[in-house]
């Protein structure tokens, strides 16, 4: 637990307001709230809760209890209480002692003792978001005897909570926009697999059944098209292993990026017939959305280079440079002219690409001409 004096004033919120809405996830951004409500207000507690439609709580963080002791409580709290009257009434509730509350009814035995409560609404116009809600003020500046929150604390937290709607609104747009990102990825593979599959599949069939018009009277032409068939299906195979791996959701969270993306290079290696390789050098850990958006366009210039302009070799690297991250994909296909491609009005996932890249904060450049292969490097910050 914390025990310095909480900054003041504007540069206590200011600081608060920053830390919000430098996060996109939403958990990350509930916990932002939390952490920079109890720093403000100087509390020893401090938890937020997003309800559900059933009375209880779809996500509930809190700061300044262990993750031993967040075990030990036990499920997550019901709206009741004091909880209920912020999320139904929409008002902010300031206690001396929260026992004394009309309906309060204990805690759960490991719950710690909770005493001066103060909890206010977030809220986007007329929909209540969550509650965030601090208890035990631990930093006063206060004469010498008092204690609890004050009239000023309601104040900042009524303006950290103002701020915290707009920033949880903002995350969950975020990640709405990344879900119909990935549908939008699903839509296009599925596509694929019916034009390059679909296709193969059918002239497959086809030469099968020349081979039989001919095994009896043409049997070393027979022999020939069976050779073609035994080709089209390796290829087929090949196809259906690639969509296999496009459609596998990257372990971003459990591997990191660097093994993600040497396991995708590795699998797309056996798949196709072109060496694809990956190599990192003194690559940091980045922040999550800077990575997602990393392994997307490695991804999607990969998928060019095997798919569109039938590369022999694919070489991946990433290098670090100080906090930041240079994505390079190098091939050696049959290239492109770009500008005669923006022209033509198809992109090739270039726009696809420049969007992941300007959206975290960095750039992307493309590198190629008819014949010479393509170079794509993608800068990002680092934290």
């Amino acid at each position: 637990m914390s025990t310095r004096a909480p900054r003041g004033g504007i540069e206590a919120v200011s600081a608060a307001l920053l830390a919000m809405n430098r996060r996109l996830e939403v958990r990350e951004v509930l916990q932002t709230i939390v952490a920079s409500a109890r720093e403000l207000l100087g509390a020893e507690y401090a938890a937020l809760g997003v309800p559900d439609d059933h009375g209880g709580f779809a996500q509930f963080v809190v700061d300044g209890v262990s993750d031993e002791q967040w075990k030990a409580i036990g499920p997550l709290p019901r709206q009741h209480g004091v909880l209920a009257a912020m999320l139904h009434e929409a008002t902010p509730q300031r206690l001396d002692d929260v026992r004394d509350f009309e309906s309060f009814a204990g805690w759960p035995r490991a719950h710690p003792v909770m005493k001066d409560f103060i909890g206010m609404p977030v809220a986007d116009g007329e929909e209540i978001l969550g509650a965030v809600f601090l208890a035990n003020k631990t930093c006063v500046r206060q004469p010498e005897g008092a204690g609890g929150f004050t009239q000023e604390d309601e104040d900042l937290l009524r303006i950290l909570a103002d701020h915290a709607a707009i920033a949880l609104t903002n995350a969950r747009l975020y990640e709405r926009s990344r879900e119909l990102t990935l549908a939008g990825e699903r839509a296009r593979i599925a596509h694929e697999l019916h034009d390059a599959v679909s296709q193969k599949l059918f002239s497959l069939r086809l030469t099968a059944q020349a081979a039989g018009a001919l095994v009896d009277q043409h049997p070393e032409r027979a022999k020939e098209e069976l050779r073609q068939v035994a080709a089209l299906a390796a290829e087929a195979a090949d196809e259906l292993r690639a969509v296999v791996v496009e459609l596998r959701p990257a372990a971003l969270d459990e591997d990191g990026l660097i093994a993600t993306l040497r396991t995708q290079a590795e699998v797309l290696d056996r798949a196709h017939s072109a060496d694809v390789t990956f190599h990192a050098v003194q690559v940091r850990a980045l922040p999550a959305s800077q990575e997602e958006a990393v392994l997307r366009v490695a991804q999607e210039a990969m998928h060019n280079a095997l798919r569109h302009a039938h590369a022999g070799t694919v070489a991946v690297t990433l290098e670090g440079r100080g906090k930041a991250a240079r994505l390079r994909v190098r091939d050696d296909g049959r290239g492109f002219d770009p500008t005669a491609v923006r022209r033509a009005g198809r992109h090739l996932g270039l726009v696809s690409m420049r969007d992941r890249a300007a959206g975290v904060g960095g750039s992307l450049a493309v590198q190629s001409e008819p014949g010479k292969g393509t170079v794509i490097e993608m800068e990002v910050p680092g934290g």
